[in-house]
């Protein structure tokens, strides 16, 4: 099998979630009446300083459920180019919620305040409803940034201004609340609705949670079921998600410690290494070849990984790696190294 940096998504739960999940209580969470659901969303909800919570099971659903609750059709979503919610998501917010994005750019996936301020076109016939600004953190596609209030605050009090809801795609976000050295309810506050991943370094097998307030998960509540998210018996997954957020947050710090280490030693090694402000649990570099002749090579060594782009590759660290692992993957590529450089 190997060591898999492809994704923290790889993680396979351990005997203790196994065991968690086996002793779920269990009931109909279509009619609400599923515990171990309903104490995930309220468990959640106040890990976050929010009043509700709707789980759902993936990232994806859970960011569309959010565009649809905060939308019209034909409103503007304002979104950085390289958003999960735009650049990974399959095009579904065109599909269920007929938004248009007004894509932003800036450095780390984070647009400034400035940069909104000019993408917003005065009232007008021809123009569309400005209506939601969507942010991402941590930020995948910028290396796994972990991005500051201090970076947050200005760019949401601009959003502000013009009447925008706000969304936060925290899959990440217990990997930034670790890394700055806050609490998530902190990062979550400037928010009016946050979505958490349940089965990337947390290490659930399935499940997220989208957050806010209890008359916007009402609402998100109709959409789950028109995207054919409602779920029966949930508990028995809703149970992983439990154990995960009571025993998995704090030893995010292992991941990052890794990382962090992996990337000094890819950078000593000769590669290019992209180095976040605020780096977490993944590590992105750059090649002189094409990253799917560098994957194929690394496999065959026992070491996965994935592309980032035509010569990018990205390794992430989750809670199926060990010192050893990493050990390993760094023989390979120093090995890999001096081939290129040969």
């Amino acid at each position: 099998m190997g060591t898999d940096f492809r994704s923290d998504t790889v993680t396979r739960p351990t005997q203790a979630m196994r065991d968690a999940m086996m002793a779920a209580a269990v009931g109909d969470d279509v009619y609400g009446e599923d515990p171990s659901v309903n104490q995930l969303e309220a468990v959640a909800a106040q890990m976050l300083g929010k009043e509700a919570g709707l789980f759902v099971p993936s990232g994806t659903m859970a960011n569309q459920v959010a565009i649809l609750t905060h939308t019209e059709r034909g409103d503007e979503v304002f979104i950085h180019q390289d958003s999960h919610a735009y650049y990974y998501e399959g095009g579904a917010a065109a599909m269920w919620s007929g938004i248009t994005w007004n894509l932003l750019d800036g450095p780390e996936g984070t647009p400034s305040p400035e940069t909104l301020r000019k993408s917003i076109r005065p009232k007008n016939i021809h123009h569309p409803t400005p209506r939601l600004l969507s942010l991402e953190n941590t930020h995948n596609r910028a290396g796994g940034a972990a991005i500051s209030l201090e970076r947050l605050i200005p760019l949401i009090d601009e959003a502000r201004s013009y009447g925008l809801g706000v969304h936060l795609d925290g899959a990440r976000l217990f990997n930034a609340a670790v890394a700055l050295g806050i609490a998530a309810s902190d990062l979550a506050q400037p928010f009016d609705s946050v979505s958490i991943c349940l089965s990337k370094g947390l290490g659930a097998p399935v499940g997220s949670v989208l957050i806010g307030s209890k008359p916007f998960i009402d609402r998100a509540r109709v959409f789950r079921k028109w995207l054919g998210g409602g779920m029966r018996q949930a508990g028995i997954i809703a149970a992983a998600g439990l154990y995960a957020l009571a025993n998995n947050i704090q030893r995010l710090e292992e991941d990052h410690i890794r990382a962090r280490h992996m990337a000094h030693a890819l950078s000593e090694m000769g590669y290019q290494v992209m180095l976040p402000t605020v780096p977490t649990n993944m590590v992105m570099l750059d090649l002189p070849v094409p990253a799917t002749e560098a994957i194929d090579q690394l496999a065959h060594e026992q070491v996965l990984v994935g592309a980032m782009g035509p010569q990018r590759l990205r390794l992430v660290t989750h809670l199926d790696i060990d010192d050893e692992g990493v050990s390993h993957a760094l023989n390979v590529f120093r090995a890999f190294a001096e081939r290129i450089h040969a």
